[in-house]
């Protein structure tokens, strides 16, 4: 595969023999933040990978584990949480394709809690 000029101008590479990446910057919010110790973080992945929300959140359960996976996952069912929302760049997953939302480099995911009012 070649890369035009401008791409390979501000493609991520994932190694010294110039293998193109996809970098996804995951924003953490309230309770999971606390869990992460962090605000964000930013996943590499090879290019040739389908870099989905579905593995992005596998990834960071094995970076965090278990309490990463009780906060997100149900016990039961092994699906997110009803109550999370995820956004890709802005946009809910439930408009796009769900967990199967595919994210190309420079992608942000969100992963928000419930939305209270009063």
């Amino acid at each position: 595969m070649f890369l035009h000029t401008a791409q390979w101008l501000t493609s991520t590479f994932c190694n010294t023999l110039l293998v193109p990446c996809v970098e996804v910057k995951v924003r953490f919010f309230t309770n999971l933040r606390e869990i992460v110790d962090k605000r964000e973080d930013i996943l590499t992945f090879a290019d040739d990978m389908n870099v989905t929300v579905h593995r992005v959140l596998t990834t960071l359960s094995k970076k965090y584990g278990a309490p990463f996976v009780e906060y997100v996952y149900d016990g039961k069912t092994g699906q997110p949480k009803n109550f999370l929302q995820f956004l890709v760049n802005g946009t809910s997953t439930s408009t796009l394709n769900g967990l199967e939302t595919v994210l190309m480099d420079g992608a942000v995911l969100a992963i928000l809690p419930p939305v209270g009012g009063g």
